[in-house]
């Protein structure tokens, strides 16, 4: 396929150590595809990298992965075959995205491929112990509660058919974004696929705190509800 069709979504706030990086990996392995980057508003050189990388910059109104990845799908008028969503720090190796299009261009049935970081790669120095235990947690009430069963509900590398993606207005604002978004595929009609990969130590400040996880366990109970 050619790679040109291909739209890469990234929320990015203050993320001038990792987006450079995270850019010029993408464009080594994926060649020319289309870069959105989702500005929160950053107070440092994240939009003046993104547009030397020649990402389109979408400038965030509100907070929120969540909030920016709604705003980025609205935007998009252009037509893709898939697009690839994952974050600005250069945790998330780009090297695994074309197996990853591969299982899609083999399988339709499969809507979307995720990258499971929780397999023999992964050493608990890469994951903070809290992080690395309250994901576990919110993998299995997530996997009970909502019936779709992923060995990692909440990796942000992840490569999804366009044409289940447009359609899509995320009511999560924050990093409850992914918990919603298996849910969507699953509804679609699609599966769900992983492969394993390895995870990087994030560039720049840590986001994720204890609170995220709280509102991502709402998210689960609300998806399972609906």
């Amino acid at each position: 396929m050619s790679y040109s069709r291909l739209l890469v979504l990234i929320a990015a706030l203050n993320e001038e150590e990792g987006i450079g990086c995270t850019l010029e990996e993408l464009s080594k392995v994926l060649g020319d595809p289309v870069f959105l980057v989702v500005d929160g508003k950053s107070a440092d050189r994240t939009v003046e990298i993104a547009k030397d990388f020649g990402a389109r910059i979408l400038v965030q109104k509100g907070k929120g992965k969540g909030n920016a990845m709604r705003q980025a799908i609205m935007r998009v008028k252009s037509d893709f075959e898939y697009a690839i969503l994952t974050d600005a720090d250069f945790t998330y190796p780009a090297e695994y995205l074309p197996d990853m299009i591969k299982i899609l261009e083999a399988n339709p049935d499969v809507g979307m491929v995720c990258g499971n970081r929780f397999n023999e790669h992964l050493h608990l120095g890469d994951l903070h112990n809290l992080l690395y235990f309250g994901n576990r947690l919110l993998a299995f009430t997530h996997n009970v509660l909502n019936g779709v069963r992923l060995q990692d509900p909440l990796t942000g590398l992840r490569v999804v058919r366009w044409k289940i993606l447009k359609d899509w207005k995320p009511k999560s604002r924050g990093f409850d974004l992914e918990v919603e978004l298996n849910h969507w595929v699953e509804n679609r009609g699609y599966r769900i696929s992983e492969i394993p990969i390895y995870y990087r130590p994030r560039l720049g400040q840590k986001k994720l705190k204890l609170r995220h996880g709280f509102t991502i366990f709402r998210r689960i109970l609300a998806e399972s509800l609906s």
